[in-house]
């Protein structure tokens, strides 16, 4: 396994542990993240959320085998300090906004928790694919310290895979870092098959997490670290190593005057005709980027 030059910020790389029948992701986000931050000023406790939030998108969506495909994060809650964390990523394109009450925020401290956010709050992981495979949804409870709690949570009620998710943020006055490393012990058995082994005391499983987890907030945040530095410090000592390239990260707001007319012309007449303003416009406001488009009659 090589050093990279190009694998150190806004970049997911993706490794394979063969002899231990474990996946994994790192990713480490970095200008992409400043600039989806930049779009609301938002306070620290939400900065870090989001942060939080971007890089467990980033992480699972590089999951899907097809670019073509789009995984979608969800957080909600009823009558939370939190009204709604969106983020979805495709194919590199990563994108996130959060809707938050600041007079309830204000009143939390500057540390909140995740109760304190959420309330009774749940997550949903939702994966569009194409072809047969299609659209599934995975829904848990925002249990736990951390949105990240609640992925590993999803990973084994949902899908039977024992799954280790570390992350790490900073924020200061240059700016917003954030990184994570995901690792999944997969089943034995062929595609289609039982998965026998999907346990989380597997041998094989304990070795690995039990590595993974030695991972230091300072060393997935140091930009001066490589990502594959960061596979080779956790598994040096492993037979094989397979590391693949992963996709380069970019905010991807994908909202423009041509998409929203085909949003809207799939309304009514009589209902855009209620959506025009004075000037005959429709106004439409997209939360991820914080830009109004004025769309004609």
């Amino acid at each position: 396994m090589t050093d990279n030059s190009d694998t150190f910020s806004d970049q997911l790389l993706g490794f394979t542990l063969p002899h231990r029948d474990a996946r994994g992701r790192t990713v480490r986000i970095d200008d992409v993240l400043d600039t989806i931050l930049s779009a609301h000023n938002y306070p620290p406790a939400i900065t870090h959320l989001l942060a939080e939030a971007l890089v467990l998108t980033a992480l699972i969506g590089s999951l899907l085998k097809d670019d073509t495909g789009q995984m979608t994060m969800q957080a909600q809650t009823d009558g939370g300090v939190v009204r709604l964390l969106a983020c979805d990523y495709r194919a590199g394109e990563l994108r996130g906004y959060v809707d938050f009450d600041q007079d309830r925020l204000d009143d939390l401290g500057a540390n909140p928790s995740l109760f304190a956010l959420f309330g009774k709050g749940y997550l949903a992981i939702t994966f569009d694919q194409p072809g047969e495979k299609g659209r599934y949804q995975g829904i848990v409870p925002l249990e736990g310290e951390s949105i990240a709690q609640a992925c590993e949570s999803y990973f084994m009620q949902s899908e039977q895979l024992p799954t280790l998710i570390k992350v790490g943020i900073h924020s200061g006055p240059d700016g917003c870092v954030a990184a994570g490393l995901l690792i999944q012990h997969l089943p034995d058995g062929e595609d289609g098959r039982e998965r026998i082994e999907a346990r989380l005391d597997h041998p094989e499983w304990d070795h690995v997490s039990i590595l993974a987890g030695t991972i230091r907030h300072d060393e997935l945040l140091d930009k001066g670290l490589s990502l594959e530095a960061i596979i080779w410090r956790l598994f040096h000592e492993e037979n094989e190593v397979r590391v693949l390239q992963g996709n380069r990260l970019e905010r991807g707001c994908r909202c423009s005057i041509e998409h929203y007319r085909s949003v809207l012309s799939g309304f009514p007449e009589s209902e855009r005709a209620e959506m025009r303003d004075e000037a005959g416009f429709i106004q439409v406001d997209c939360a991820f980027c914080s830009r109004k488009f004025p769309i004609a009659a």
